[in-house]
Formats: structure tokens, C-alpha cells, sequence
């Protein structure tokens, strides 16, 4: 257990003492002078920007939260069922594998203000921009995981008589697993920016509309408090997601040793 802690503090040192750097570089930079500090407040400037806002930080994060993860839950289930149905389909995979890549080439801030446009200031246009934002990576990642996996296992199983839905579950979606987790660790931190970003072109709460409100105001000390607030979000996102891949796949763990 000691040895798991000390090999924890060491990997995680050069990224603390990086930051740690970067922070006390950024406040002399401050204290000299060097930048107006209407334009870069100091990191202690932030640190009291959003202690004095913590409340009102507090439920603008439960707004976005709640958006991104209904846009999260639902981009990931169609990003799902649309890999299985590809891998499964082959006419599927020609008809609607293009239409999905295309998709993907319109930038979301363009999107974004025609949503609000057809579905209004509510919590509607925010999740289903941010399902446009999660389901690819899954579906692609998903793909990939279905379609690498081996050829010989699911060769075998089929000469014992194995139906697809019994190759599906013990061949291709444990072979998948590594793409999925990878593919949620992306898509945890696109539901965030995603909801933020829609919330910017309208709505009545959430980090964005609060972002907005502080911006017209030139706040800059709170700007930066709710960017490093997103920021915290998304890696405690991504951190869960890989506290729930070392649960699922504690083999790859060993794997690595």
C-alpha cells in the first residue's frame, strides 16, 4: 500500500510542480506590474472571485451539470447503438457512417445559435447540441473496438454454434471496452464545454449564462474563476470515468505492469 502511494506521488509530482510553477510565475507577473491587472488578474485575485461567488457559482454548475448529462446519457446511447448497428449491418455502416462524419464538420458554434433559434432558451437546445458533440467519438471508438476484435475467437465460437448476440457479448463488446473508455474520457469533458458553449447564445442559468453576465461586466477575476471551475469539472469527469475503467477492466491494469 505504501509502495502504491509513493509510486502515485511520483507520477503525479512533475504535473503538480508544473503547475505550482506556472501559478507563482503568473502571480509575480501580477505583483510587478508587468500586465494591467483589469487584463490578468492575479491567481489570488481569482481564488477571492470565487470565494465571494461560490454560491451563485455553486448553482450555475448544477444547471450545466444537469445539461451535460442528459446530452452525455443520450449521446452515448446512440453512439452505441449506432456502432452495433454498423458493425451488424453492413448497408448500415455504408448509409449512415458518411452522414455521421459530415456532421462532424460543422462547428457546434455555428449550430448553436440555429437550435436556440427552433427549440428556445430552455434546457432542449443545450442537450441536443450536446449529444451532437458525444455521440461520434463513441460510435467511432465503439467501431473500431467491435471491428479489431479477434478473428479466430469469434471463429471458433461460431463453430461451436454461438449466436451473434453471444459472439457480441463475449468477443467484440469486452474487445471494445478499451475505445469506449477512451471515447468517454473525450466526451465527459466535450458534454461540459458543450453546454457552456449553448448556454453562452442564451438561456436563464448555468456557467455560461453566468460567464456572459461577467464578461459585459469586465470581471475578469470572475471569468477566470469559472474557467478554472469548467477546467476542475472536466477532470473530475474524466477521473471518474477512469475509476470506472479500473473497475470494469482491472486486467488491462495488470496488463501494463
Amino acid at each position: 500500500m505504501i509502495k502504491k502511494s509513493q509510486n502515485t506521488i511520483r507520477n503525479k509530482l512533475p504535473a503538480v510542480t508544473a503547475v505550482a510553477l506556472l501559478l507563482i510565475i503568473w502571480q509575480l507577473i501580477c505583483l510587478l506590474g508587468l500586465v494591467p491587472q483589469y487584463m490578468l488578474p492575479s491567481p489570488v485575485d481569482v481564488i477571492k472571485a470565487f470565494i465571494s461567488d461560490r454560491e451563485l457559482l455553486f448553482k450555475n454548475s448544477l444547471i450545466t451539470l444537469q445539461e451535460a448529462f442528459a446530452g452525455l446519457a443520450l449521446g452515448v446511447s446512440i453512439g452505441f447503438f449506432a456502432a452495433v448497428l454498423m458493425d451488424r449491418y453492413e448497408i448500415f455502416y455504408k448509409a449512415f457512417y458518411p452522414v455521421m462524419v459530415i456532421t462532424q464538420t460543422v462547428p457546434t458554434v455555428a449550430i448553436a445559435p440555429l437550435l436556440v433559434l427552433w427549440f428556445g432558451y430552455e434546457m432542449l437546445p443545450k442537450i441536443i447540441l450536446i449529444i451532437l458533440s458525444t455521440f461520434f467519438p463513441v460510435a467511432v471508438g465503439l467501431l473500431d473496438g467491435f471491428r479489431s476484435a479477434d478473428k479466430d475467437a469469434i471463429g471458433l465460437l461460431r463453430s461451436m454454434g454461438a449466436s451473434n448476440s453471444q459472439i457480441f457479448r463475449y468477443i467484440k463488446f469486452p474487445s471494445a471496452l478499451p475505445q469506449l473508455f477512451s471515447a468517454l474520457r473525450i466526451t465527459v469533458a466535450y458534454s461540459i464545454v458543450g453546454a457552456v458553449i449553448s448556454e453562452w447564445l442564451g438561456g436563464f442559468g448555468g456557467l455560461g449564462v453566468y460567464m456572459t453576465r461577467v464578461k459585459k461586466a469586465f470581471a475578469f477575476d470572475k471569468m477566470f474563476a469559472v474557467i478554472f471551475l469548467i477546467s476542475a469539472i472536466s477532470l473530475l469527469l474524466m477521473a471518474l470515468v477512469n475509476l470506472a475503467e479500473k473497475k470494469f477492466m482491472p486486467y488491462r491494469k495488470l496488463n501494463k505492469k
